[in-house]
Formats: structure tokens, sequence, C-alpha cells
């Protein structure tokens, strides 16, 4: 294909990945343009302030902050003079429905002691933890940093003699049992595939790559919400002349044979562009932006939606001293939550509930003697077929109330002063996502092996997808990283 001197890139939304790949590019020397439908950047890095709270409305958890730091470097800069971040202890405080209490901690001593208070050998979990770095180290090599996009690139990369290594014939779930003993640590270990809105009885084993991320590289938190992170790149992508465009809804990609040529806005404005790249996941991108055909968009199956989730944002009078920063209730019967959420795609009976109390480290973020808390379960996508109404939405709300004032936040009902919710609907209209989805595509060994859609085209030779729909995946630092590498690979394939 004859390569094509570019000079102006746009780029379809202000999420991670599009400001990350709007920064590399600009660092390469790319006029850059970003058109954005709502009124601040960040995608669903997002916050809510009301009646002196402030909510982290989408990730509330910062990992591999280097992958961030490098945005800043390339531009000679510190991330520390844009946004002051900090490690948290514990990491996760775990409750179960027996009273039993479970912190993770990096630290070995601290950690074989939490082990033994869940009858778990530490030898078992320090053998477990070997494990996830060795399949991260494997991943990280290639899939991460080389921005592999599909099998042909992995057999490329990897060669044949290193699959093994990838624990491929196991579930992600089957490897954390062949390794760990106790119910607890089990529960526990399976569920950083929250990180990527997954299946850990279907997750392919090498996801048992992301406890590595927490506890080689630690967890953190941006002081003032982690909403700062979003201001701190804004800053640095007006330092580098990349034009922002807010209130600017793209309705249309315009094409000519297997080219992109412009985007249409949504008050009739025509943005000419020699380079597109879509922060609107995939499917969306390809049905709302497009039109593409169903033939075609049969083929993108396969990228089925990772979970959505209900947000409850709660505002409280008061504080609860047991709750950590980071805190998981966990179902009585975790299996039975996934299977109800990834395969039946029903409202869980028994959903395990991630809830933030950000005000444990940050006072900033609630009035003096209060605590905010994000809760978010994890529900399924939108299903046109299957339609949850909102007032079901609603009582599966009061269900999680109902757990959490029983597994020891007493009275919550009676100690909220303001409360906000959004459903999958909420989240889809907000964000375009798939089906509501919060994670872009599902991590399932048996309909894509984990893999997430190209970052580039396949229908279009100048179209280029960053984003959680896109490999490496859902996550702030992995669309940091989508946005990175399809930089790179535009730089490639398009030489200013």
């Amino acid at each position: 294909m004859e390569v094509k001197r570019a000079e102006k890139v746009v780029i379809v939304g202000s999420g991670l990945g599009g400001i990350s790949a709007a920064i590399s590019l600009a660092q390469e020397g790319f006029q850059v343009q970003m058109y954005e439908k709502n009124d601040r950047i960040g995608g669903k890095l997002n916050f809510l302030t009301e009646k002196g709270y402030t909510f982290d409305l989408g990730p509330s958890i910062l990992t591999l902050p280097h992958l961030f730091e490098d945005l800043f470097s390339r531009s000679g800069r510190k991330l520390s003079d844009y946004v002051s971040i900090r490690t948290l202890r514990p990491h996760w405080r775990n409750f179960f429905e027996d009273g039993t209490v479970i912190d993770l901690l990096p630290e070995p001593e601290a950690m074989a002691l939490e082990a033994e208070k869940a009858g778990e050998d530490p030898a078992a979990v320090r053998g477990f933890l070997k494990y996830s770095g060795e399949l991260y180290d494997l991943v990280d090599s290639g899939y991460f940093q080389q921005g592999l996009d599909d099998s042909r690139d992995f057999r490329k990369f990897y060669g044949l003699l290193q699959f093994p290594k990838f624990d491929l014939f196991r579930s992600m779930h089957g490897s954390v049992c062949r390794h760990l003993k106790s119910p607890y640590m089990r529960n526990i270990f399976d569920f950083f595939i929250k990180y990527v809105g997954s299946s850990a009885l279907r997750a392919p084993a090498f996801m048992n790559c992301l406890p590595t991320i927490q506890f080689r590289y630690d967890l953190w938190y941006a002081d003032g919400g982690m909403y700062n992170i979003a201001r701190g790149l804004g800053r640095l992508m007006e330092e580098l002349g990349i034009e922002v465009n807010l209130r600017s809804e793209v309705t249309t990609i315009g094409s000519s044979g297997d080219r992109v040529t412009h985007l249409e806005l949504e008050n009739g404005r025509k943005v000419e562009a020699d380079i597109v790249v879509s922060n609107m996941e995939v499917i969306p991108a390809y049905r709302r932006l497009l039109n593409e055909d169903e033939p075609f968009m049969r083929k993108l199956r396969k990228f089925e939606p990772a979970c959505s989730g209900l947000v409850l944002d709660l505002g409280l009078d008061r504080k609860y001293p047991q709750l950590a920063h980071h805190n998981f209730f966990f179902s009585g019967d975790q299996h039975d939550h996934f299977t109800s959420v990834f395969q039946k795609r029903v409202l869980p009976r028994d959903p395990t509930i991630y809830l933030v109390a950000a005000s444990r480290t940050d006072p900033t973020v609630a009035p003096e003697g209060c605590d905010c808390l994000k809760i978010l379960p994890h529900i399924p996508y939108i299903r046109e077929d299957a339609p949850i109404s909102r007032a079901e939405y609603m009582e599966f709300k009061e269900l999680i109330l109902d757990k959490l004032e029983r597994m020891g936040l007493e009275d919550l009902r009676k100690s909220v002063v303001f409360e906000h919710v959004w459903t999958p609907e909420d989240i889809l209209q907000n964000y375009y996502s798939n089906k509501g989805s919060i994670y872009g595509v599902v991590s399932d060994r048996f309909r894509n092996f984990a893999f997430k859609a190209p970052k580039r085209s396949t229908r279009y030779g100048n179209l280029y997808f960053v984003g959680g729909s896109v490999n490496p995946g859902g996550g702030m630092p992995m669309v940091v990283l989508s946005g990175r590498n399809a930089a790179r690979m535009i730089s490639e394939d398009h030489p200013v």
C-alpha cells in the first residue's frame, strides 16, 4: 500500500485512549484535533460533585502509573508536576458473609498474616504470585508493549514454543484453584477479573497476570479525586497545541472507498481528516458513525461487550470506620454470581459488590465526619431481547443496600443525605458504549480468547481505534497503552 504523508489527525472522543493517542501523535509532530460530545474530557473517567461530596463516577483505582508518566516524560515533563498520586494501604479490604475480613497488602510479611487468617498456606500465595508474575512478564513483553492484535501477531512475536507458558488449557478460575485451597483466597483472586469486567470461570488462565499489576507496581489514588488525572492530561494537551472541541458530537465518519475522509458534527459542520482515530468503541462506531452493513457487523460478534454495572453514589452523614478506601463484599456463591451475569445475563441474586470510600484517604471529597460511598456491583450489559426495566434496577439497588446493611453497614439507608444512581442505560446514553458496557470487550476463552478488536480498521486504511474495545482492553493503563500503540502504528503507516 502506498504510504501517504499525513498532515491532520482527528480523534472522535476524549476518553483516556483518545487522550493518550492525541498526546503521542502530537509528540510525533502530527496536527491533532479532538471532538467530544460531552462538556469535559475524560470519557468514563468522570466525576460528580454535589452537596460537598465528590464521587468518581468511573475508574477509581490507578495502577501502572509509569504508563501515565511516559506520556509526560516524552515531552520532557513529570507526572508529579500535573497530578499528585499516593499509594494505598491496604489495597483492598474483603468482607465475607461469615464475618471474615481479609486485607490485600503487597508486603510479603503482612500478606502472609492475612493468608493465615484465611486458612491459606502463605507459601501457596507466594507461589501463586510467582506464577502471576511470570504470566505478566510474558504478556507485557508482547501483548502490552508491542501492541499485538491477533493470533498471527502472537505467533510471529512469541513463537509456538512460548505458547504453553500462557497456561492455555485452563480458565482463570481453574488455575486459581490449582494454586490456592482457601475459598476466601480463591474468591479474592478470582475477582481480579473485575479490572476487565469479565468472568473468572470463562476468562483464560493468563488473565491471572492481573494481580501482579497491583502486587508488583502498587495501587494508587489521585489526590482530590481520580478526575485530576484527566485535568493533568488536559493541561499537557493544551501545552502541546492539541485542539480540543467540547460539546461537539460526531454523527458521521465519511468515507470514500477504503478510506475515511471527514467527520460530520451534530451542528452540521464538516471536518476534513487525513487520519481518523475513534475512541468510540468499535461496534458502536461502525454501526452509528459509519453505518456498516449487517454482513460486516456479524464478523464483530465475537467482540461481545464486557459487563455493565449499577453505579450507586451515596453521601452519608456519618463514617463507617471498618471500611478501607477500596472494599469488596463477596457473594456467598461467587460461581452463581459469575454465571448469572455472564452466561444467563440476568441480575444476580447475591452479587459481589465493589465499594469505594475515598474519604478514608482524602478528606476533601466529603464534609467533615461524613463518608461518600461509590457502590458498584457488576450486572449484565443491555439485552434488546430481554430488557431490564428501571424499576427492576431500583429493586436490585434495594437488594444491594440490604446486603451491605446485613454485612456491617448498619442503618446505611438512614445515613444517606444524597443519592445518585446510574443504570446501564445511563452509561450507554453518556458514553455510547456497546450496550452499556463499562469495560469494553469481554475476555472470554470460548468467544475471543481474550482478544479485543484490532486497533487498525480492517475496512479503512486510515481509520484506527483506541479504548477498551481494542487490544489490550479495558482499564485506565490498558487504554493508555492502546492510544500509545495506535499512535505508533499511525507513525509507521503514515510517516510525517
